[in-house]
């Protein structure tokens, strides 16, 4: 295959069959990702998962995957969130030409909040007995690994970035810095991205974490 376009009669067809056989909680879009990436969209089926439509662009991980950042950008089952909430079970794959230029890229977003709706009500029947649950996340990918920790950040705040206060970011970057989210190399750009902020404020409010830290240690031995 040498361009999406030239193979659209094939893929067309193709995504309806995937989004018809799994119903209208699976969104299967189809990228071209030469033609710039603001507008990589050329057909979509069940938009309304994440709202988004033919003409729009891609994510962040095809980003990093035409970067040459990630080289082997296919990724299968993993978990997503939209901006409102959804919570998605994942898959990406991409499409090269022959000479392995990555030139578009197939993906699957099937919404499991009902799912996990439901999950939780059959859990709260048969697990009751268990005191403790522990979240692990197993990943290939150390970026993977901040993505998940980013999530959880903003699930503990409680709000969208853009409604978080200086305090707000602050206990974000705590949450960050307690799970050890700036032991992995170039994390800290992806949190002054995440939390819209320079990487100078980013270490001034790792110097005032700690030094709240040390002080409230000292306190308990005075």
């Amino acid at each position: 295959m040498e361009s999406v376009k030239e193979e659209i009669s094939f893929l067309l067809p193709l995504i309806r069959c995937i989004a018809a056989q799994f119903g209208d909680k699976c969104e299967v879009v189809l990228h071209d990702l030469t033609q710039g990436y603001e507008s990589t969209i050329v057909a979509i089926e069940n938009g309304h998962i994440t709202g988004r439509k033919v003409g729009d662009c891609g994510s962040n991980l095809g980003l990093e995957v035409l970067r040459g950042t990630v080289t082997d950008g296919d990724r299968y089952n993993y978990i997503t969130q939209t901006k409102d909430g959804k919570i998605l079970r994942s898959s990406s794959t991409y499409i090269k030409n022959g000479k392995g230029e990555t030139i578009g890229a197939l993906c699957i977003n099937f919404d499991i909040s009902d799912l996990l709706v439901a999950e939780n009500t059959i859990r709260s029947l048969t697990m009751h007995s268990l005191d403790q649950e522990v979240k692990e996340v197993f990943v290939n990918d150390v970026n993977d690994l901040v993505d998940y920790l980013l999530q959880e950040c903003q699930k503990s705040i409680g709000k969208p970035v853009s409604h978080m206060a200086k305090e707000d970011k602050i206990k974000a970057v705590q949450f960050l810095d307690a799970r050890g989210a700036f032991l992995v190399k170039k994390a800290g750009d992806k949190v002054c991205q995440f939390l819209d902020i320079s990487k100078f404020t980013l270490y001034n409010y790792l110097d005032e974490i700690r030094v709240n830290q040390e002080r409230s240690a000292a306190q308990k031995f005075l």
